[in-house]
């Protein structure tokens, strides 16, 4: 039995038709873009996040960041860190949240970053199809398909939203988090050898 291949786009018509939607695609491709820009700026933070737990300068905890190839071990790598380092209880609770915070951001960009966008015959971006492969009755399906509808564009905007509230509170976790490592520090330092 041979694929069946959806139609090709008539790129011609849609092009034309494409001016009188482009106001609503501009706003979709300009959230979209800073959803992608407050992430990675967001996800950048870690590193000074890093920098702190392994006591070091940022040129270092860079590497040790960028060696690591996905998000998911970058933050389980503080996280750990911060198990092992962080003593004030409540300065690993907020490191925790904060991770928690941006990793449901991070599920909102990974929707969008991999995903098809499909475009009406007017421009319009419809919907998006994850590129994800799920298991639905048994059989093997390409992932969920979602419309670029008002409240997806809400959702989007409140992620952007959120993505900048959380790197303003990164930003000011970060020298509590360095009082809390240096506090443990002299602690140990303090301490009577055995």
């Amino acid at each position: 039995m041979p694929a069946r291949l959806p139609s090709k786009p008539d790129f011609e018509a849609i092009e034309a038709a494409a001016i009188d939607s482009a106001d609503h695609r501009t706003m979709v491709l300009a959230l979209i873009g800073n959803l992608v820009f407050s992430w990675s700026n967001n996800e950048s933070m870690f590193i000074y996040v890093l920098m702190i737990l392994l006591e070091t300068d940022e040129v270092s905890a860079a590497i040790v960041f960028a060696t690591l190839n996905t998000t998911r071990a970058r933050l389980e790598l503080v996280q750990r860190l911060g198990k092992a380092k962080v003593r004030d209880r409540d300065t690993m609770k907020s490191l925790e949240r904060l991770i928690d915070r941006f990793n449901e951001c991070t599920r909102v960009r990974n929707e969008l970053n991999h995903c098809m966008y499909a475009v009406s015959e007017r421009g319009e971006i419809t919907h998006t199809h994850a590129m994800r492969i799920r298991e639905s009755a048994g059989r093997l399906v390409l992932g969920e398909v979602r419309p670029m509808d008002e409240a997806r564009i809400k959702e989007l905007a409140r992620t952007v939203n959120e993505l900048k509230k959380l790197n303003r509170e990164l930003w000011d976790y970060l020298p509590r988090l360095q009082t809390a490592i240096g506090s443990a520090e002299r602690n140990r330092a303090q301490a009577p050898s055995p």
